[in-house]
């Protein structure tokens, strides 16, 4: 008896994973332990709700929302992790929602002319203001 309830919490099991677990093991970051640290800080929603436990649980169809590495990332959660593989393997674990960068709308561009002046005409305003 105690024996059928044990292949059924297993199977159970099977389908949940730690958060900061799947993260490492789907390749977002390069440790387990950077993982729970972005968890603890705040920066991952399940669903929506933001999570600040490594532990909480991940299974498929969920929604992770990641703000790290100068932007946010939504997730899909496939399947949970049963190991650390190679980049290919840790693709199946996940499909893409959204990637938004932030660094790349910061970026200022500057107009024609309006660069810094150069050593010469550092000499000539110098000059010309009476400086030096």
């Amino acid at each position: 008896m105690g024996h059928l309830g044990g292949e059924a919490s297993k199977e159970a099991t099977a389908q949940v994973q730690r958060l900061d677990r799947w993260l490492w093991f789907s390749r977002m970051l390069k440790s387990r332990t950077m993982a729970g640290q972005l968890v603890e800080d705040g920066k991952v929603r399940v669903n929506r709700i933001r999570v600040v436990k490594p532990s909480h649980s991940v299974r498929a169809g969920d929604v992770l929302t990641i703000a790290f590495r100068g932007g946010v990332q939504i997730l899909k959660v496939l399947a949970p992790g049963a190991r650390r593989g190679p980049p290919t393997e840790a693709r199946q674990l996940y499909e893409m929602i959204q990637n938004r960068d932030r660094t790349r709308s910061v970026i200022a561009q500057r107009e024609l002319g309006a660069a810094r002046p150069s050593k010469r005409d550092r000499r000539l305003i110098e000059r010309f203001t009476g400086q030096k």
